[in-house]
């Protein structure tokens, strides 16, 4: 395959963008499950949390492929607490102004994105709960500086270490109490940072022409039957280790499809849009969910509710992304302003518990 260097640094991968929606989504029915809503919504999504597993390798692919030479590590920082941070605090005081009953020490481990390193699920499912990955997501953000001054001149040697690893986690895990070790597998920063090392390594293979040549729709079929049986997989293995071999070949597969030019369904102009507020839709869903059980009679018309839980969340996700994303980001980074995101107007967006995701 032809080495995409430098040149393809410079190009969007669209496609990365609209799957970013799909992995959102399927956190999204994976709590709507979660609530026992209705139960023919538990085969396509009790699996729902290997959507954050996405998030993880595709953040450490995109910083990657991004990744300018030279570029200082309080540049990379800026742009990425510009990223997580305006959304994060604005659902962080709506969640806190709306009653929730935290200690002072979990709303501030909470706000300043630390309470995943913390082993209780009051701390680390505090408030708004999928903020938990943002906590993964910014220990990764700190270390990339770090880990990109690696050469990676052998990225599936790289691969293959942080794979066998992944999937070596849950094993380990075995001797732990079981709330210990859910925590161990799903939630510590350390241990998910395996992951986005993976989407790193994954980038590099791309930018060095060492692909495989697995197409999109051979890996978008293995993930779906690793999706669907990794639920009969023992112990923890079903949480992480049993969609990460399958993830780490979409995700380049995808990327490769809008090099070339070759048919992708995620690169459409809605799928892009929807992409591009799916960050917002992840964390005002479980808001949504949560209002709507304590007001509503959810299980009285469960579809409808799904359904209507569904809108809300999306009209939310527009407004977080309109009123405090796009300007927030804006006034951190010092960018000039972006054009109007529609469905009519996206092209090539840039990429970007058992119980909860």
């Amino acid at each position: 395959m032809q080495n995409h260097g430098t040149e393809a640094n410079l190009r969007r991968l669209p496609s990365l963008t609209g799957m970013r929606f799909i992995a959102a989504f399927i956190v999204f029915g994976f709590h709507i499950n979660a609530a026992g809503l209705w139960p023919y919504l538990d085969v396509p999504f009790r699996q729902g949390a290997t959507g954050v597993s996405f998030f993880f390798i595709l953040s450490g692919f995109v910083l990657t492929w991004s990744a300018r030479p030279g570029t200082p590590p309080v540049t990379v920082w800026r742009r990425r607490v510009a990223k997580i941070f305006p959304n994060h605090v604005a659902t962080w005081l709506v969640v806190l102004v709306a009653a929730a009953a935290v200690t002072p020490a979990t709303a501030l481990a909470n706000l300043s994105l630390v309470q995943a390193w913390f082993p209780g699920e009051n701390v680390y499912f505090s408030l708004n709960t999928p903020a938990w990955s943002l906590s993964c997501e910014l220990a990764f953000y700190l270390a990339f500086p770090l880990l990109i001054k690696w050469q990676m001149r052998r990225p599936w040697l790289v691969a293959s270490a942080a794979t066998i690893a992944i999937i070596t986690v849950p094993a380990i895990a075995l001797t732990m109490p079981g709330p210990l070790e859910y925590w161990f597998v799903f939630v510590f920063p350390p241990v998910r940072a395996l992951e986005f090392i993976l989407g790193m390594a994954m980038a590099r293979v791309v930018q060095q022409g060492k692909w495989i040549g697995v197409g999109l729709w051979p890996a978008t079929a293995l993930f779906v039957v690793a999706y669907v049986g990794s639920w009969y997989l023992p112990a923890s293995f079903p949480y992480v280790a049993g969609t990460v071999v399958p993830l780490a070949l979409l995700i380049p597969a995808a990327a490769v499809a809008d090099l070339t030019g070759r048919s992708s369904p995620w690169r459409s102009k809605w799928m892009v849009w929807l992409g591009t507020v799916s960050f917002a839709f992840y964390m005002v869903h479980q808001i949504v969910i949560r209002v709507s059980e304590k007001f509503l009679d959810v299980h009285a018309f469960p579809l409808a509710a799904a359904l209507g839980m569904f809108v809300v969340s999306m009209l939310g996700a527009w407004l977080l992304y309109r009123l405090v994303e796009v300007p927030a980001e804006r006034l951190i980074k010092g960018a000039p302003r972006p054009a109007p995101v529609t469905p009519a107007s996206a092209r090539t967006a840039p990429p970007a518990d058992r119980r909860a995701a």
